[in-house]
């Protein structure tokens, strides 16, 4: 809207706002107006006369509409500049998965899972300079994928002697190295080579400082595959006791 056009539109409002306030209606007489009209419809000829109240509450509605559309065109009016409202939008709630809650089988954080059972021991013939830890692994079902971990803590002088697995030796892939604070021996089964059902030995071997030596630090781990479904089983080692 150009500025003209702009202080011509304020002014009418002005106008129309300042006329709307001096007039003031005169009820009485437009009430008797519209009495005598009605008045004057009941002679009709043929159509009967209408009570007297009924022509006072018509003619009284009518002022009252008179009156309210006045108001409303003054006002209107001074609103011609207003933006229209538009309702407020909704915002969208979150649609539920189609698929449902996902749920996934925990890790097994124990010396069981499944058809895999474990136990880890510190071996009877170890010595106060040396030591052995066995990790037993029960199986009832064959494993397709297996890989053992045991960790003897650094708990002072321990290095490594060897190790050995009561399953074929070319089945497996070896490694041991010293990581985090831990001699950490390793074996991994080959593709394509299979654990059958039973119970099989898997033990590390290692010097130590002089005098018995605590185990509570040490502990293994153990995952495999089963008939497609993947096991865990962790657990650590009984301190060996002497005779």
């Amino acid at each position: 809207m150009t500025e003209p056009r702009r202080d011509a539109d304020e002014a009418l409002r002005a106008r129309l706002h300042e006329a709307a306030g001096a007039h003031e209606p005169d009820r009485a007489r437009m009430l008797a107006r519209v009495e005598r009209g009605m008045t004057a419809g009941d002679r009709v000829p043929g159509r009967p006369a209408l009570p007297g109240w009924v022509r006072v509450a018509g003619a009284a509605a009518a002022v009252a509409g008179v009156l309210a559309v006045g108001g409303y065109a003054v006002t209107s009016a001074g609103r011609d500049d207003a933006p229209a409202q538009r309702p407020l939008a909704t915002p969208p709630t979150s649609a539920p998965s189609p698929e449902g809650p996902v749920t996934s089988r925990p890790p097994a954080s124990g010396a069981a899972d499944g058809p895999l059972r474990s136990g880890g021991s510190v071996d009877p013939h170890s010595n106060e300079y040396w030591a052995q830890s066995n990790l037993t692994l029960r199986t009832s079902t064959p494993l397709t994928a297996l890989t053992v971990e045991l960790r003897v803590a650094q708990t002072g002088s321990v290095t490594s002697t060897g190790a050995w697995r009561s399953l074929p030796e070319d089945d497996f892939a070896f490694t041991v190295d010293e990581r985090d604070g831990f001699l950490v021996y390793r074996w991994t089964l080959e593709r394509g080579r299979t654990v059958p059902a039973g119970e099989w030995v898997f033990a590390g071997q290692y010097n130590h400082e002089r005098g018995g030596r605590d185990a509570r630090g040490d502990r293994y781990a153990a995952t495999a595959t089963a008939a497609s479904e993947r096991l865990s089983v962790r657990g650590g080692f009984a301190p060996r006791t002497d005779d």
